[in-house]
């Protein structure tokens, strides 16, 4: 069997304006490697979405796939509450 290599990754919708798109906010945490000090870092990830059913503050499942278009290289994979 071969090893998938899709990414996973859990996040927040913050916006569904455009169609069959919606943008998700993706945190995690980081150590400074010198002072030890743990920080967040936010990115966004606009998130393949065809039937438009996720909403704004929706927490979602998104994994990479084929390149969609410029932008898009990730689908919504369901919903997490």
């Amino acid at each position: 069997m071969a090893k998938s290599t899709a990414k996973l990754k859990t996040g927040k919708v913050i916006s569904d304006n455009l169609d069959k798109t919606v943008i998700v906010v993706v945190n995690r945490v980081k150590t400074h490697p010198l002072y030890k000090k743990q920080f967040t870092i936010s990115k966004k990830f606009k998130a393949d979405d065809q039937e438009n059913q996720y909403k704004i503050g929706d927490m979602v499942e998104i994994i990479s796939c084929r390149p969609i278009s410029r932008d898009k290289k990730f689908k919504v994979l369901r919903r997490v509450e």
